[in-house]
């Protein structure tokens, strides 16, 4: 067994196999996106330096940008004293949300109780994902 595949071990996933990725912008440390590992996709993120994740809605594999063409490059990885929680510092090409947004979190909820958009369209997804189904 590697150094790599003793750091893997250590970490908590869950019960499911899954462990939680939080994805922040290098350079401005913007959270950009929440998504799930399993240890497949975490491997891949580590060998291929671009971000992997476990779909849980679509119970699938996939790398991101694989549709939008919008790919994160890993700068680096962190994880959390009780290790059940992993953070990548990225830079980001085009949009991290499939929504069109930089950030999927471009939403702040008001004192009133609502929400208000507060980020800006980076592209139209109908565009991007016109040929997607």
């Amino acid at each position: 067994m590697d150094k790599l595949d003793e750091t893997v071990q250590g970490l908590k996933f869950a019960a499911d196999g899954l462990i939680p990725a939080v994805i922040v912008d290098q350079e401005t440390k913007q959270v950009l996106m929440v998504a799930y590992m399993n240890e497949t996709s975490l491997r891949e993120t580590i060998r291929t330096g671009k971000t992997h994740f476990w779909s849980r809605s679509r119970q699938k594999y996939w790398m991101k940008g694989e549709s939008s063409g919008h790919t994160q490059d890993v700068q680096a990885v962190y994880t959390d004293c009780d290790q059940d929680t992993i953070v990548f510092e990225v830079v980001q090409h085009g949009a991290a949300c499939h929504e069109g947004y930089y950030s999927c979190f471009f939403r702040r909820l008001t004192p009133e109780g609502g929400w208000d958009l507060v980020g800006q369209r980076v592209f139209d997804p109908a565009d991007v994902y016109k040929d997607k189904s």
